[in-house]
């Protein structure tokens, strides 16, 4: 059979590059782009997948994670939930010298893990801790059980169903999005081509100076049987790659040309300058997150949960959720502390690119 070249088109600039250099370069045919549509795009983007369809005159295939079978379940252990146990903080024990307890097992002999250091492994004893505080309780309490069950239902928009499903928003630290929106997807996808019988070569719009994660990236490489990566911008620089798109008479994002340096997803990592911008040009963004925040806080066993940066050892749950919360991160982004406050400003420019595409 023939080679599936397979896209995954996001939106972007550098997928919408990898895709005119894949229409140049290998017959149309054996060409399939996809769409991980994860529910909390900006419309502006949909719409602009529509325009680049139009535009090259190629389909690009809308995916959608599903996570109502992963609710369901969820639906259930909580309403069965019946532990006792407690979890409890904990802090390292020190003798009046200073020096680290060891740990000790019933036998009274010194525990000892294996760590690797420069490149060698070797036992080093673990250090005894003590338990701080009271501890919580891990099952659920009937009071959040009913406020959980209340709203835990499917509702068909993956981001949210996949936030309410964990309890939580994702983090820098825990960046499950990723993964089960787009990764997961995209792989099931191409396997599922490799099972009709299909050779699949991935085209991916990977830059080696994106991050230091990436700088060693190859251009071509075998990830599994009947499955080859392609990445023919590892070389490029970002604006190589807006160059190219626009030499071919290729529309952009428009969001590039609204102070946005990457497109996407509204991302729980963006900075003050992305939310500023995303929140005056698309207030009902903001209206949209500030809802599923109450949502995604009603399953949470903390009673809260913030779209960004909800890591806080605090104990006064309204106080950290009234610093954190969707409304408090865009009061911080349009202030003066760092940025331009854009919300003040009647002369907000039409265009703001980090890309020349003003000129």
């Amino acid at each position: 059979m023939h080679i599936r070249h397979v896209i995954s088109v996001s939106g972007g600039k550098d997928s919408t590059a990898t895709l005119l250099l894949a229409l140049e370069r290998v017959p149309r045919e054996q060409i399939v782009a996809f769409f991980c549509d994860t529910g909390n795009e900006i419309p502006v983007t949909h719409a602009y997948l529509d325009d680049l369809e139009n535009h090259l005159g190629f389909k690009i295939h809308r995916l959608k994670a599903d996570f109502s079978a992963e609710i369901a379940a969820k639906r259930r252990f909580i309403a069965r939930d019946k532990r006792i146990r407690r979890e409890y903080r904990t802090a390292p024990v020190f003798d009046a010298q200073g020096r680290p307890v060891p740990k000790r097992d019933k036998f009274g002999n010194i525990m000892h893990r294996i760590v690797r250091r420069g490149g060698t492994e070797i036992q080093e004893p673990i250090q005894k801790t003590r338990r701080v505080g009271g501890g919580r309780r891990v099952r659920w309490s009937n009071k959040a059980k009913r406020r959980a069950l209340a709203v835990l239902h499917p509702t068909g928009n993956p981001f949210l169903d996949l936030c309410l499903w964990k309890g939580r928003f994702p983090s820098r630290m825990a960046q499950f999005c990723t993964e089960e929106l787009k990764r997961n997807i995209a792989v099931a996808f191409q396997l599922d081509l490799i099972d009709q019988g299909f050779p699949v070569v991935s085209w991916q719009g990977i830059r080696r100076d994106e991050s230091p994660n990436r700088r060693n990236a190859k251009r071509l490489e075998r990830i599994g049987p009947k499955l080859w990566a392609f990445r023919p911008l590892v070389d490029w620089t970002a604006q190589q790659t807006v160059d190219f798109v626009r030499s071919q008479g290729c529309p952009l994002n428009p969001l590039y040309s609204q102070g946005q340096s990457r497109v996407g997803c509204v991302c729980i990592n963006t900075n003050k300058q992305g939310l500023a911008q995303t929140a005056y040009r698309y207030p009902d963004e903001i209206d949209r997150i500030e809802d599923w925040e109450w949502l995604v806080g009603q399953v949470s066993k903390r009673g809260f949960s913030t779209f960004m940066c909800d890591a806080d050892d605090r104990k006064d749950r309204r106080a950290i959720f009234a610093d954190l919360n969707i409304r408090a991160r865009v009061e911080w982004a349009k202030g003066d502390n760092g940025t331009v406050d854009l919300f003040d400003r009647l002369d907000l420019p039409v265009c703001a690119s980090a890309y020349g595409l003003c000129e």
